[in-house]
This record gives C-alpha cells, sequence and structure tokens, in this order.
C-alpha cells in the first residue's frame, strides 16, 4: 500500500479521497489557491501547500506546481480527483517522468478516451456500438453544417475534447446551425482550449446509463454495474442513481460486457466510467444503446455505486495504484437496494440556474439511516466565483427504489442554506414528482418540465413570522419557532409597544427594503397565521425558510433608500460574477428588445445578456476581458423618441 497521497483537487471530492486514505493509513497533503486557504480540504489533511492566485490556470491546473509540491512533501502518489488535471495525459506523463505514482490511467488510455471523435472510432473498431454522425477532422462551419444536413435534425454539437456539458448544443433547425456552433466552439475554447466539434444524431426519448469500470494493472477488468444519469439539465446531471429504472439482466450483461471491453481496448487501469445513450421510447434493449464517451477519471456520482455494491472505490483505486490486484472478481460482485444522488449547487433556477457565489450564512445538511452527504465546505464558509459552485452531494439508500427517493426526499426536507441561491427548492420538487418517480422519464424531462419546477417564493406569512422573530423581546421569542427556537437575542425598546396595535416595521428582505404590518398585544408581537415555514438566526438578521427557498430579514434602515431614475434610462447589470467574453455593443449604438449586449462566462458556461427594451447606448462600463461583479451595471440605456 501507499504511504503517502497528494490531492490535486480541492472541495468536496479533496475531502472524500482524504477521509478514505487517512483510514488506510495514508499520510495526506492537500493544496490549496489563495481562495481557498482557509477550505475544508486543507484543514482535513495532514499537510497543506500553497500553490498559487485564486485562479484555477495559476493554481490546480498548473501542473508543474502540483508536481513541485509533491516532492517538496515526499508524497508517494497524487490523486487528481475528478475535474481539473484528472483527465490530462501530459499531466499523467509528468508525474511518471517525476517517479511519482499517478492514481488513474495510463496516459495512452486517457489520451484515447480523451477526444470523442477518436474514441468513438477507437469503439467501432472495438466493436462497441457508436451513435451516428460526423466524427471526423475537417472543422469547416460549412462542411459541418452539410453533415449536420446529412445526418438528420435534430443533431448535437459536441466539443471533442468536452465533458460536464460544456461545449454542448442541441440545434432542431437548420437556421439555428450557425450561432449554434460559434458558442459550442467558443465555450470548447475557453473550457478546454480546443475549439473542435463533432456531430452526432441527437436521440430522441435519450437515456443516460452508464457503466462503472475497473482494471488493474495485472489484466483484470470488471464493471459495477449501471448508473441512470438520465434527469438532465443543460447535459449536465441533476439525478443519478443505481441501478437504472427498467434494467433487465439481459440488458445489463450487454452494457457490462461492452463497457468492459471498452476498457481493455485502450489497456485501461483504475476506475473508469463508459457512458452510453439508449433508446428510451421503448424500454432499455440489448440492441438500442451506444457509446458515447469515456470519463477516465472517478466520477462525481461514484457514491450511489459504493452504497449498492458495498464498496470504497477510492480505497479500490489506491490497492490498484499500489499494484495490487483487484479487490474482487465480477462474480463476487453483486447489486444491494437502490441508491441516489442529488448536487446541492449554488444556483438560481429562477435565472436560468446562473451560479451564485457569497458567504454560507446557514448551512444545514441532513443526516440519518441511509443517508449520504459528500461535501467540502462548512457554514460561515465561501462559495468562491472561481470554481464549480457545488455545496454538496446528498445520496439516499434503500432496500428498493421507493424508499430510496423517500429517503432522500426527507433528507432535502431537512436541508438548509442560506446565503448564496441554491437549487435546493427545485431539487425536492424534482424529486417528488411523478415522472420521476415513476422511473419513465428521459433526458428531456426537466426542459418540459421547468415550468413546474421552478419559481414560487417563500409566503408573506413566514416572512412575517421572521419579522415576529426580529422584534419579539427575549423571553417570547421560542413561541414564534415552529421547531422552538431558544438562542436568545435582545431587541431595541422601540419595539415595546402596550395594547392592542398594528405597526408598520421596516425590514429588508433579502436586500429589498419594504414595510410589513404586524399587530401587538401588550408589547408582543402576534404569532402570523398561516406561516408553513421556519426561522433561524443568522449574524445581523434571521433566515425565513420554506419548501427549500431561503430569504434573509433585517431590520432596514429607513433613511438608506435606492434613488429611482426618472429620466427613462435602464440599467442592464451583470447576472453573475464572471468575465465578460464578448461585448457586442457600443456607446451610441441604437438596439432592439432582445438584441444581444454582451455575453459573461462563469464556471467555463457562457450567458448572454440581452436588451430589456429598445433603446440608445448611453454608457459602457466594461470592455471584453473585463471581470465584474453580480449587479454591476455593465449597460445603460436611454430611451430613443419616436419620430415626430
Amino acid at each position: 500500500m501507499l504511504s503517502s497521497l497528494l490531492i490535486a483537487n480541492r472541495g468536496e471530492i479533496a475531502c472524500r479521497i482524504i477521509r478514505t486514505a487517512r483510514r488506510l493509513g495514508l499520510r495526506t497533503i492537500a493544496v490549496y489557491s489563495e481562495a481557498d486557504r482557509h477550505a475544508l480540504h486543507v484543514r482535513l489533511a495532514d499537510e497543506a501547500v500553497a500553490i498559487g492566485a485564486a485562479s484555477a490556470s495559476e493554481s490546480y491546473l498548473d501542473a508543474g506546481k502540483i508536481i513541485a509540491a509533491a516532492k517538496q512533501t515526499g508524497a508517494e502518489a497524487i490523486h487528481p480527483g475528478y475535474g481539473f488535471l484528472s483527465e490530462n495525459a501530459g499531466f499523467a506523463e509528468a508525474c511518471a517522468q517525476a517517479g511519482i505514482i499517478f492514481v488513474g490511467p495510463p496516459a495512452s488510455a486517457i489520451r484515447a478516451m480523451g477526444l470523442k471523435d477518436g474514441a468513438k472510432a477507437l469503439m467501432e473498431k472495438a466493436g462497441v456500438p457508436v451513435v451516428p454522425g460526423y466524427h471526423g477532422a475537417l472543422d469547416d462551419p460549412a462542411f459541418l453544417k452539410q453533415k449536420a444536413y446529412e445526418i438528420g435534425y435534430p443533431v448535437l454539437i459536441k466539443a471533442v475534447a468536452g465533458g460536464g456539458g460544456k461545449g454542448m448544443r442541441r440545434v432542431d433547425k437548420v437556421v439555428d446551425f450557425d450561432d449554434a456552433l460559434q458558442a459550442a466552439q467558443r465555450e470548447a475554447q475557453s473550457a478546454f482550449g480546443d475549439p473542435r466539434v463533432l456531430i452526432e444524431k441527437f436521440v430522441k426519448n435519450p437515456r443516460h446509463v452508464e457503466i462503472q469500470v475497473f482494471a488493474d494493472g495485472h489484466g483484470n477488468a470488471v464493471h459495477l454495474f449501471e448508473r441512470d444519469c438520465s434527469a438532465q439539465r443543460r447535459h449536465q446531471k441533476v439525478i443519478e442513481e443505481a441501478p437504472a429504472p427498467g434494467m433487465n439482466d439481459e440488458v445489463r450483461k450487454a452494457m457490462g460486457e461492452a463497457a468492459v471491453a471498452a476498457a481493455l481496448a485502450v489497456g485501461y487501469v483504475g476506475a473508469g466510467t463508459v457512458e452510453f445513450i439508449a433508446d428510451g421510447s421503448r424500454g432499455l434493449r440489448p440492441d438500442g444503446f451506444w457509446f458515447m464517451e469515456m470519463n477516465t477519471r472517478l466520477q462525481v456520482e461514484h457514491p450511489v455505486t459504493e452504497l449498492v455494491t458495498g464498496t470504497d472505490l477510492v480505497e479500490w483505486q489506491l490497492r490498484v495504484a499500489s499494484g495490487e490486484k483487484l479487490p474482487m472478481t465480477q462474480d463476487e460482485l453483486g447489486l444491494d437496494g437502490h441508491a441516489v444522488e442529488v448536487r446541492l449547487y449554488a444556483e438560481d433556477p429562477d435565472n436560468g440556474f446562473l451560479p451564485s457565489t457569497g458567504r454560507l450564512d446557514l448551512l444545514r445538511l441532513p443526516e440519518g439511516e441511509g443517508v449520504r452527504v459528500d461535501t467540502g465546505v462548512e457554514q460561515g464558509g465561501e462559495v468562491s466565483p472561481f470554481y464549480d459552485p457545488m455545496i454538496a452531494k446528498v445520496i439516499s439508500h434503500g432496500p428498493d427504489r421507493e424508499a430510496a427517493f423517500e429517503r432522500l426526499s426527507a433528507a432535502l426536507a431537512k436541508t438548509a442554506v442560506a446565503g448564496p441561491r441554491t437549487n435546493l427548492a427545485f431539487l425536492r420538487k424534482l424529486v417528488d414528482l411523478p415522472a420521476v418517480r415513476e422511473g419513465g422519464f428521459d433526458t428531456g424531462l426537466i426542459d418540459r418540465e421547468i415550468e413546474t419546477l421552478t419559481g414560487g417564493t417563500v409566503s408573506d406569512e413566514t416572512v412575517a413570522l421572521a419579522v415576529s422573530m426580529l422584534s419579539a423581546p427575549e423571553a417570547e421569542e421560542r413561541r414564534y419557532h415552529p421547531q422552538g427556537w431558544f438562542d436568545p437575542w435582545s431587541v431595541c425598546d422601540a419595539f415595546q409597544l402596550s395594547g392592542d396595535r398594528e405597526v408598520g416595521l421596516r425590514v429588508t428582505v433579502d436586500g429589498e427594503e419594504r414595510e410589513v404590518r404586524r399587530r401587538w398585544h401588550n408589547g408582543v408581537p402576534v404569532t402570523p397565521e398561516g406561516a408553513t415555514g421556519e426561522v433561524v438566526r443568522i449574524e445581523n438578521g434571521v433566515v425565513a425558510l420554506e419548501g427549500g427557498r431561503a430569504v434573509k430579514v433585517a431590520l432596514a434602515d429607513s433613511l438608506i433608500r435606492a434613488a429611482e431614475d426618472e429620466g427613462g434610462h435602464a440599467s442592464v447589470s451583470a447576472p453573475m460574477h464572471g468575465k465578460v467574453i464578448a461585448m457586442l455593443t457600443e456607446e451610441g449604438a441604437e438596439v432592439a428588445r432582445g438584441e444581444r449586449l454582451f455575453i459573461v462566462e462563469a464556471m467555463k458556461m457562457e450567458h448572454a445578456v440581452i436588451a430589456p427594451r429598445d433603446g440608445r447606448v448611453e454608457r459602457v462600463s466594461a470592455a471584453e476581458g473585463d471581470q465584474v461583479e453580480e449587479g454591476a451595471v455593465i449597460v445603460v440605456l436611454e430611451e430613443v423618441s419616436a419620430p415626430a
């Protein structure tokens, strides 16, 4: 067994690897950027080394700095986690050249599977079925457009070096192809440094089913069954479960054998996932699935496989990297019950799922039988704009699918987050959606049900409950919390009113100032009727929680008012912290409602900001390449007078 391990990653996966490594007796070394100086993974490790500025390109993506840190600390091996350098063949080679064990497949396997076009050609030779499409090297836009026409719409444009839904666009009509191609290439260049794309036929009613494979250096290879990842948004997985709904032994055997064949075809070693797309229109069939790609690393959703197989895949990785044989044979592996995972993100589902950042004023994660939580943050920590905005993975395990989903639903009901916006309310609705519970869904489900899954707010009654908590005398506080909150909090004498009366209090609700009317009896605010949420105290206020949503309520400074523009000007702000990658207008230009003004990139994803109405551009406050804060005014429009 290895003796020491450097984890070349951050967040929840770094914490998860550290815990297994320490259980096995390995000395653990963390690396961290300036933004992660106080991060949880830094405190969990036995040692920690600073590797650079907040930008990933200057820290977690700098192979030279990571290898230098490994040499400095005497690390015997490097575990890359997922993301960052985990599928970088050059990094795997650099580790080998430095005499450091890379916990992952050989560089040749990473390279073979790293480019989707070459991987598909290789799979065809190995007898693995692949999706129809163009996987060649020519990238002339007119040629690709012609290929899309020949394949037949709808098609998918996919980054050759892609993953995680980045550099991917679905195109339904030929008139949309050019814009979609440019956007996919631009996003692919930003995310992977490679603008090349391929064109594939879009499979209607698609199911996304992937097979966990594992191989050692002694010629042994197994699969640990399947995961269904069909509940997706923008080609990114939202719900992952094992086993797949509707899977039978015949299809499982066919998929498993195809996945193992794919791994053996590239001389694979370690953990990997072979992803298939299946035609779900007539159920899962042995002749109805096709190879999409292979992820040559540990997957984000690996916990569901661990729970249904009773394995620790990180331990398997470390044992294989130590030169040991696989811990189990194919015949020894079996399925036990059902597991489901969702990813809790700092993002705003009601605003196009834009990433959200900020301090975690409140973080309450669930516990209980059959519930597992993997996280890399704590209450009081920051969700940084520099990295993936995942807060935690919530995973449930039960004797069957129904029990697993019930446990997951209950776990999410116990979860609470305040500070950045999150997808918690969205996840709660999704997990309880009848189509999801029934298991008969495909990758288009979320897009079809988006109006059902988003929208809503914390009720006025629960906000009023929060106001009561703000203003209640210390001795009366507990009655205003459904679960009995006992933390005393003194308030100013201004709220000590006598008699029966109604008063208006100026408060801020998520930063927006408003007046809330409250009824008082003998100096005590009367508990509002109909409040179904709860209220939790945080620094500088309280948080009203309801249905997975959270709003911060605080006493307002009535002297502070936002000035209203009476001159007909419209301010267009950055929707998130990010980088302006394209400024599409200029001062003096006349624009129409819906016209794109600028494009902001965050988390390697693009967001085009459009004009809210017709107008003339009076001011542009940012240029291409600038980093901008969420809410910063980038363009100011003035009204254009109608001709006389």
